[in-house]
């Protein structure tokens, strides 16, 4: 008999760990979890909508049930009463301490200066735009500027172009409803006072300076996430169009009829350029352009303590604007359309989109068998 002792076939190779094989079936798990000693990979933050997504459809990330939608849509309505009430109350605040004069309680105005207290209420407005981006980012868990286009973020260039048709496209409209006033009236139309060089440049640079946030907060909110909300469950876009519609009317206040119906009639179409362009940045341009030339007159009319917005507009504006609104969105469709501007998603991963203000031609970037939004 050998006094060498067997081989130890339990024993590990030489030099290494001891080698176990791996069940048929793989390791046992806890709780249906990874295997044990395994990497836990972490679900990204945000996710993107699928490409080649429409503009209403950028909600449909694949995180959106029934919880995140109720705690996006709580967010979103609580923040935009609680935030401006918080801004107004910051503001009288401040006003106290430097002791200046409150307005008297028989109006809507809180600050005694005209000029202070229109500032603070664009203010107030303007605080919508946090709201929105933070609740798209914390509940909807998708990228916030997802709510500015389709590419995730303003494209300014588009924004510049549009903004050069809305100016003089709003001044001939505005002009034309003063020559209208002016002809049937007579110089009542324009009654005011001239407030003075001094005071006219300052309204001017601290109106024209909270405008484009106020202009930009309704649309965040109406056409921009309202839209997106409805669209995050429902296929076509105009459900969402004609809800924001109806509430972005009422949230001017019942005036008059035909300014109810002008803000209205202007919101469609404002929803239908929206998804149109795959963006807020047209509708951006002309409510910025439109509310910068009626504070511009106001200012210059010395009208900024009589209180009134455009629910109380007279049917001739509603009469005008019945031809300049549609003028407006389909030249800016038009050249969109000529321009290049995506009006769908990318399908490039996030962060390698192509630049919006660099044209790119009409047939690229959108599949040729994804049918377009009925719109």
């Amino acid at each position: 008999m050998s006094d060498t002792p067997p081989p130890n076939v339990w024993a590990a190779p030489a030099g290494s760990a001891p080698q176990w094989p791996a069940p048929a079936h793989g390791w046992p798990t806890a709780q249906g979890g990874p295997p044990f000693g395994a990497p836990t990979v972490r679900q990204p933050p945000t996710e993107t909508a699928p490409a080649a997504s429409a503009y209403h459809e950028q909600a449909r990330n694949g995180r959106q049930k029934t919880p995140q939608r109720v705690g996006e849509f709580v967010l979103v309505l609580v923040g935009n009463l609680v935030a401006p009430l918080l801004v107004i109350a910051f503001g009288a605040l401040v006003w106290y301490v430097l002791g200046l004069d409150f307005a008297s309680g028989d109006g809507e105005r809180i600050l005694g200066d005209p000029l202070a207290d229109e500032a603070l209420s664009l203010l107030s407005i303007a605080a919508g735009i946090p709201v929105v981006l933070l609740a798209v980012r914390w509940c909807g868990s998708r990228p916030a500027g997802t709510v500015a286009s389709v590419l995730g973020r303003v494209r300014w260039g588009w924004l510049a172009r549009c903004s050069a048709v809305a100016f003089p496209l709003i001044v001939l409209q505005m002009g034309g409803l003063a020559l209208w006033g002016y002809l049937a009236d007579g110089e009542e139309s324009l009654a005011g006072e001239f407030p003075g060089w001094s005071r006219f440049a300052l309204g001017l640079v601290v109106l024209w300076a909270l405008i484009p946030f106020q202009a930009a907060a309704e649309e965040f909110v109406f056409r921009g996430w309202l839209a997106q909300f409805f669209g995050g469950f429902l296929t076509s876009p105009w459900p969402g169009i004609v809800i924001a519609s109806a509430l972005f009317a009422l949230a001017h206040g019942l005036g008059e009829w035909s300014g109810f119906a002008l803000l209205f009639y202007s919101a469609m179409w404002w929803g239908w350029l929206t998804v149109r362009t795959g963006g807020l940045e047209a509708v951006i341009a002309v409510h910025v352009a439109n509310n910068v030339t009626a504070y511009g007159i106001t200012v210059a009319l010395g009208q900024l303590a009589e209180s009134g917005n455009a629910a109380d507009a007279p049917w001739q504006a509603l009469v005008l604007e019945l031809v300049a609104a549609p003028a407006y969105c389909l030249l800016i469709a038009r050249l969109a359309t000529t321009h290049g501007v995506r009006r769908l998603s990318p399908g490039e991963p996030a962060g390698h989109a192509e630049p919006a203000d660099r044209a790119e031609p009409a047939d690229r970037g959108e599949p040729a068998d994804r049918a377009e939004p009925a719109v």
